[in-house]
């Protein structure tokens, strides 16, 4: 029986991985990953000095991109991790189609336990909250999911992203996606769980930057401990 959100086909495999240019401004190191439904562009960011076992796949919302909401908190939190836990920012093939982006979130823990990752955590804020919450079934290497300001459509299985734990974090001012829509979530999903509502933050989540960055930061590093 298919999972809500899975696609008829669910063949997706690693090909080729080959470096690209970020853009100025931007951190971290460039891959596309060449796929059997396409190409799918990345962005590394880890301590090349050591070796580390944790991962992090990080995706945005339906438009795709790299830097997430609170301008630039996937970039900026991949950085404060890069010395131990590796991320990868990933960017969709085919943005604002469920089922195909949650192959590629796939697609990125597999380029990640390829490289030796075997504790995954999941981010995506908006559209990229479903994206996780739906992938996170799919893989027994993903540890934790967090979804910020997540819509409600493709997050109906929630429950199966038990046993692992599931943050949820949501702006009380969010007038796009309302709060409620976080608290849908948390009502549909399996402990353990957990949901922050911050009372003035808008969808993106600017007005509570430094706030979330801190708890998303220490909630990942506990989740991610062995």
């Amino acid at each position: 029986m298919r999972q809500p959100n899975q696609p008829k086909d669910i063949s997706i495999r690693i090909v080729g991985v080959e470096p690209w240019q970020v853009g100025e401004g931007e951190t971290g190191r460039g891959v596309t990953l060449r796929t059997t439904r396409g190409h799918v562009r990345a962005i590394v960011h880890n301590d090349q000095r050591g070796r580390t076992s944790k991962g992090i796949v990080w995706v945005w919302g339906a438009r795709g991109g790299f830097a997430g909401p609170a301008e630039g908190l996937y970039r900026d939190l991949a950085e404060d991790l890069a010395g131990e836990i590796t991320s990868l920012r990933v960017d969709y093939r085919m943005p604002n189609v469920i089922p195909e982006c949650v192959l590629d979130a796939l697609v990125g823990v597999s380029f990640l336990t390829g490289t030796g990752h075997s504790e995954i955590a999941l981010v995506g804020h908006s559209f990229g909250g479903a994206v996780v919450i739906s992938a996170a079934p799919f893989s027994e290497d993903v540890k934790a999911v967090a979804a910020l300001s997540s819509q409600t459509y493709g997050a109906q299985n929630a429950a199966l992203v038990s046993p692992r734990p599931l943050l949820l974090a949501h702006g009380g001012a969010d007038t796009r996606l309302p709060p409620r829509c976080s608290e849908q979530i948390h009502s549909w999903a399996n402990d353990p769980k957990e949901l922050i509502i911050y009372p003035d933050a808008e969808h993106g989540l600017t007005e509570c930057r430094d706030e979330l960055r801190d708890m998303l930061r220490d909630w990942l590093r506990a989740r991610l401990k062995s």
